[in-house]
């Protein structure tokens, strides 16, 4: 079971995402969020088009993934910036437990910054009306968990990861990602939207433009693929500073 885990490098990260600044930055969306949620509900009243329109289009399509970029790619890149991942690589723990630590403690700060205030926007909006806040809610969860892995694997191969990570959650996600329709299809958003689609009833006109088993199955390749590929590579990085 601890093969998995380690309390040491899980208290690191802890203190590395949740520091003062950090944990400023990470709770500006949702406050963003909550902010524009009210205020909708009090100019327009319960309206579900409205809850589909700010839980899609801004919690899904910019929060998420911009948290899972602060949370993935701080997990580990700062300690791989500064030298200091010299420090973990020499303890005796295996680099597959660094990697599935780190990744737990990222997907479990971005699932809390990204789902309470997705869930209290909808329910603010709409009070859960055709079931569009528990939908999109489980969508930011799944959505949460890969962006996780796919940025944690992003902090470790590049020391620009934060603004390759933006651009691939402001260019690919939010632009091309609601522009060119092929594009939808290698989007984690629409992969996410696919389960939300299902949960959501047919009046809420929650639409995703791969089919649930594909969602799914592309969800769950990238968050493997990306964990295994990041223990690769740290592998690798503990081989270049052993030399």
């Amino acid at each position: 079971m601890f093969a998995f885990y380690d309390k040491t490098v899980a208290r690191l990260t802890y203190r590395a995402l949740l520091g003062r600044r950090r944990a400023l930055i990470l709770a500006t969306l949702p406050a963003i969020l909550l902010v524009i949620a009210f205020v909708v509900r009090t100019q327009t009243g319960a309206d579900d088009r409205a809850a589909t329109e700010i839980l899609g289009g801004f919690a899904l399509a910019a929060m998420v993934p911009l948290i899972g970029v602060i949370a993935g790619t701080g997990s580990i890149a700062p300690e791989i910036d500064d030298g200091s991942i010299v420090y973990l690589l020499s303890k005796p723990v295996r680099r597959r437990t660094i990697v599935t630590t780190k990744l737990l403690i990222a997907i479990a700060v971005t699932v809390a910054f990204t789902t309470v205030p997705t869930l209290l926007a909808g329910v603010i909006l709409n009070g859960n009306s055709q079931r569009i806040a528990l939908a999109y809610t489980l969508a930011a969860a799944v959505a949460a968990v890969a962006y996780s892995a796919v940025f944690l694997l992003l902090g470790i191969v590049s020391r620009n990861a934060v603004v390759f990570g933006l651009i691939y959650a402001l260019v690919w996600e939010a632009l091309f990602g609601s522009l060119v329709p092929g594009a939808r299809t290698l989007s984690i958003q629409q992969w996410s939207l696919s389960l939300a689609e299902r949960v959501a009833l047919p009046a809420a006109d929650v639409t995703s433009e791969v089919s649930l088993a594909t969602g799914v199955i592309l969800l769950v390749a990238a968050t493997v693929a990306g964990t295994w590929y990041a223990t690769r590579r740290l592998s690798v990085l503990t081989l270049a500073n052993s030399d």
